[in-house]
C-alpha cells in the first residue's frame, strides 16, 4: 500500500461519500424540505460519515 494509493483511495471515498449523501438526502427528505435543500444538506453532512468509514477501512486495510 503506497501513499498515491490510500490518496486516491480516500478522495475516491470523498467523492463517493457527498454524491451518495446527495442522493440520499433527496430521496429522503425532497418532499418536505424540497430538492436542493434536501440535496445540500445532504452533501454537507454526508462526508461526516463516509470520511470517517473510509479511515477506518483504510486503516483496516493497513493492518491485514
Amino acid at each position: 500500500m503506497t501513499v498515491a494509493s490510500v490518496l486516491v483511495a480516500f478522495i475516491a471515498g470523498l467523492v463517493a461519500s457527498v454524491v451518495g449523501g446527495a442522493v440520499g438526502g433527496m430521496v429522503l427528505a425532497a418532499r418536505d424540505l424540497g430538492r436542493e435543500l434536501a440535496a445540500m444538506m445532504g452533501a454537507f453532512y454526508g462526508p461526516l460519515a463516509g470520511t470517517t468509514g473510509v479511515v477506518v477501512g483504510l486503516v483496516l486495510y493497513a493492518l491485514i
